[in-house]
């Protein structure tokens, strides 16, 4: 029998990611907004980033309290769809993909839409092949949040560093993330490994320390170059998996 105190606990974490699916949703609501006031849209990208913070909490605090649940983890999911998916499908649609048309005759084909469609396509399916089934220590494809980030981090770069980058780059990495998270190259359960070779207090104490040094660079160097220096620690992560899975497709040609 479930004591009424271990039943409430169950929501805290819950708290948490109904939090992640609000800031999903005000973030499209900025987004679609933007058309006379771009700062939205670096007002978007740092709710996405915010909400990712509180996705990494709902897990932490749910095993930290041992309140885990079925009813959590499905909303979880339905948080990251909106968050990681519909979220930065509508940013990098008014950012980069907004006027991308292909006109045909008299027919306008609005192809900036249909890109921009792959995103929470890619999130939907692989929330739902990780629902249906899914490894303990490694996830299969890139994990949404991870891809949600990449996106929201553009605007931040462009915009503060005012640089003039190819939009057919971005657009790579687009489509190529989205590619990644339906994929089933391998990627390492960070929070897993760290949780097996380290007590908890030695978890916080790391994660305190990584925060503190983002602060420090944003502190002196701004958010162009914290947003920066997230985006490559995020791509080093997307590499990795590349690579492990390069290296595994070598053994097995040479067996």
């Amino acid at each position: 029998m479930i004591s009424p105190l271990k039943n409430s606990l169950k929501w805290i974490p819950n708290l948490f990611t109904l939090g992640n699916l609000w800031l999903g949703f005000y973030a499209t609501l900025l987004v679609l907004q933007s058309h006379n006031n771009p700062n939205l849209i670096k007002i978007s990208s740092l709710l996405i980033i915010l909400a990712s913070l509180l996705d990494g909490l709902d897990g932490f605090v749910a095993r930290m309290l041992n309140a885990t649940s079925e009813i959590g983890a499905q909303l979880d999911s339905l948080a990251d769809l909106t968050t990681f998916g519909i979220a930065p499908g509508a940013l990098f649609y008014m950012l980069i993909l907004h006027d991308l048309v292909w006109t045909i005759g008299n027919m306008t084909i609005p192809i900036g839409i249909i890109l921009a469609g792959l995103y929470p396509a890619a999130v939907a399916f692989r929330l739902a092949r990780f629902n249906v089934s899914h490894s303990e220590d490694s996830f299969d494809g890139l994990p949404s949040p991870i891809g949600g980030l990449i996106v929201a981090l553009m605007p931040l770069i462009l915009f503060e560093a005012h640089l003039t980058v190819p939009k057919l780059l971005f657009i790579g990495i687009y489509i190529f993330c989205a590619y990644l998270m339906v994929s089933t190259i391998r990627y390492s359960k960070i929070q897993v490994s760290l949780f097996r070779r380290f007590s908890k207090v030695r978890v916080i104490l790391l994660i305190v320390f990584i925060v503190s040094i983002l602060l420090v660079i944003y502190l002196k160097f701004g958010l162009e170059a914290t947003a920066t220096a997230i985006f490559i620690l995020l791509l080093l992560y997307i590499i990795s998996g590349i690579i492990a899975f390069i290296i595994h497709l070598i053994q097995v040609f040479r067996l």
